[in-house]
């Protein structure tokens, strides 16, 4: 039995500080000492929990964090993270706040140029810092080689911001048959960034380079790099091993013997038991804790005192059933949902999708709680 303390008895996110400081230490062994690192916190730090692992993040020595939404970023801002913030994804109706916060807003278009000019123009703010996104073949925001002409006019005239940093997005740099494509992506970069700092008559940071592409392309790393899914313990490298970062756990809530007369388990009747008897444990998690309903019906097993037990029948909203048929199993007993087994990756093969849903998807309920 593990007591779990604090707030909550039935599940918890155990965030472990010596692996994130693991995942960290790899990635800057790729890097240039005068390279600067920065860490994704969208989405709640990958489910995780953005504002304990900022704090890590900001004690570790990371150079800059970003989200995706200025909402995340004034979460940051509110609980102390001093750490300069890009939001990715600023919006057209958020600069106040992003001034506010202290945030630096990502200009994607000459719409939001023009939106923030306004804003900082009103309150006479000059010298604002911005960081300029180019499309270089991902096709989902940013300017494409097209409107380069539009913005560099606009940029030779505007006092009212100062570009921090001109970045643009790898569309797979994980996967080595487009290659090819990465580096027409990064020749692309190259000629727009260059052209916009002729422009502007000093030097940006550029940065381009995700997790793989620190990871396969580090001779690209330019000024600054952005970690994401490689801080929580994912490599797109066969034989790298990173260390999870998150642990699902929870506890059994109870224990029940059924009889073959027993008959069904769970809504649907799909958990059948078995002519021997079958011994089922309730856990306190279900789809609302982001597991998903088709881990259920024995398609997912986790691990109860070290061994691997079967979901039987359906998912529930709050709760699921094992199979603890045969083992030692009791009240009160851990289990582990993913952490080092099974990992993340395990149920996003399940489930045919990637480690970021199942991250992603757990929700503020589920307690987090930073362990050594």
């Amino acid at each position: 039995m593990n007591e779990f303390g604090r707030n909550n008895d039935f599940s918890r996110l155990e965030l472990s500080a010596s692996g994130l400081l693991a995942n960290y230490t790899y990635f800057r062994s790729k890097l240039e000492p005068k390279t600067k690192l920065l860490v994704l916190m969208k989405a709640n730090g990958y489910g995780h929990g953005a504002v304990e692992l900022a704090a890590m993040l900001q004690q570790a020595g990371a150079d800059y964090l970003a989200v995706a939404l200025p909402v995340e970023g004034i979460e940051l801002r509110k609980a102390g993270i001093s750490l300069p913030i890009l939001v990715l994804t600023a919006g057209t109706d958020a600069y106040e706040d992003i001034i506010k916060y202290r945030l630096e807003p990502g200009i994607p278009n000459m719409y939001a140029l023009t939106k923030i000019r306004k804003v900082l123009s009103k309150a006479g703010i000059k010298d604002y810092p911005v960081h300029i996104k180019l499309d270089t073949g991902m096709h989902r925001l940013g300017f494409m080689k097209s409107e380069l002409d539009q913005l560099c006019q606009s940029l030779g005239s505007i006092h009212e911001i100062k570009v921090k940093s001109i970045y643009s997005h790898l569309a797979a740099a994980e996967d080595p048959r487009e290659d090819a494509f990465t580096l027409g992506q990064i020749s692309l970069f190259d000629e727009g960034a260059a052209r916009i700092t002729q422009t502007l008559g000093y030097k940006p940071m550029y940065h381009i380079l995700n997790s793989a592409g620190i990871e396969r392309f580090t001779e690209y790393q330019y000024d600054m790099v952005r970690l994401g899914i490689g801080i929580y313990g994912i490599s797109c490298l066969p034989g790298v091993q990173l260390s999870p970062v998150a642990s699902l756990k929870c506890k059994i809530l109870q224990i029940k013997e059924l009889k073959p007369e027993d008959g069904t388990i769970g809504y649907g009747r799909w958990g059948c038991v078995a002519p021997g008897g079958t011994k089922i444990a309730t856990i306190p998690v279900g789809y609302a804790d982001g597991i998903d309903r088709r881990l259920g019906r024995g398609n997912a097993t986790f691990s109860v005192c070290g061994k691997r037990v079967p979901t039987i029948g359906n998912i529930c909203m709050d709760m699921c059933m094992l199979d603890v048929t045969g083992t030692d199993a009791a009240v009160g007993d851990v289990v582990t949902i993913f952490g080092d087994d099974p990992t993340a990756s395990e149920l996003a093969d399940i489930l045919g999708t990637i480690p970021y849903e199942i991250m992603t998807s757990l929700p503020r309920r589920v307690d987090r709680m930073v362990v050594k």
